[in-house]
């Protein structure tokens, strides 16, 4: 009889021994990984890996308010490349990523949170330019400087539009102001923050020929509970005008 009622005792703190360690898993810290993708994330030395408060940027300071209004922990790491940050969220439970554009064949993959912010394609001028365009077919008549290597150049290549390349994508900002070019092709908002980066405001952005939106996506293991109070709070920061605020620090 006492053996029995040992056994059954011992079965009992099992079972609670296992549902303390669910518990405390389901209360663990989400893991959120990002990359340097200036202006949404970067490391403030500048290299490729960083944790936490050695990390800043847009999407990052959206991320971290995010989740305090929403009271869920997280742990933070900027690292290198984005195919292996990218895999660690596909695989891992309680593993995020961002800024990642949300896409057709990504949809099912993970759970999203957003839109944090746009990584549109544009064609940006000086602010007293006079150049008016309908599409990128009437941008052919003009010199436009774009980043050697970058996805934006070789579309426009593609295109039959033949850009002046650069090495650095910020070297197009004094370009364009000493009138050696006409349009600059850049991402919005890199362009305008990368100009700033070396003094230079007042472009206008004459086309904006193709269109996303950066998500937080989070692996499908993640609670919809933690989810949808990820997706209510951000929901109120950019109704209170949070989101533009923090956008305006870093542009």
């Amino acid at each position: 009889m006492f053996k029995h009622l040992l056994l059954a005792l011992a079965g009992t703190s099992l079972l609670l021994a296992g549902s303390a360690r669910a518990d405390d898993a389901s209360g663990s810290p989400l893991v959120l990984l990002t990359e340097n993708f200036p202006p949404y994330n970067m490391a403030k030395n500048g290299k490729n890996f960083a944790k936490d408060e050695n990390i800043e940027g847009i999407a990052v300071d959206i991320v971290r308010e995010t989740f305090k209004r929403a009271g869920i922990s997280y742990d933070l790491t900027l690292r290198f490349p984005w195919e292996r940050i990218y895999k660690l969220a596909l695989e891992k439970p309680g593993y995020g990523v961002f800024v990642m554009a949300r896409l057709p064949d990504r949809e099912a993959l993970f759970k999203w949170v957003g839109p944090i912010g746009p990584d549109d394609w544009v064609l940006l001028a000086k602010a007293d330019s006079t150049i008016q365009l309908d599409d990128l077919e009437h941008a052919r008549r003009y010199k436009i400087g774009a980043y050697k290597g970058d996805a934006i150049a070789e579309s426009l290549e593609k295109q039959g539009l033949k850009p002046v390349v650069v090495l650095r994508d910020q070297d197009n900002a004094q370009k364009l102001m000493d009138g050696r070019i006409d349009l600059w092709a850049t991402g919005d908002p890199a362009g305008r923050y990368l100009a700033r980066q070396v003094g230079i405001t007042g472009f206008k952005t004459v086309l904006r020929f193709n269109s996303a939106q950066l998500y937080l996506a989070l692996n499908k293991n993640v609670p919809d509970e933690q989810v949808s109070k990820l997706q209510a709070a951000l929901d109120q920061l950019r109704k209170e005008g949070v989101i533009d605020e923090i956008m305006a620090r870093y542009l």
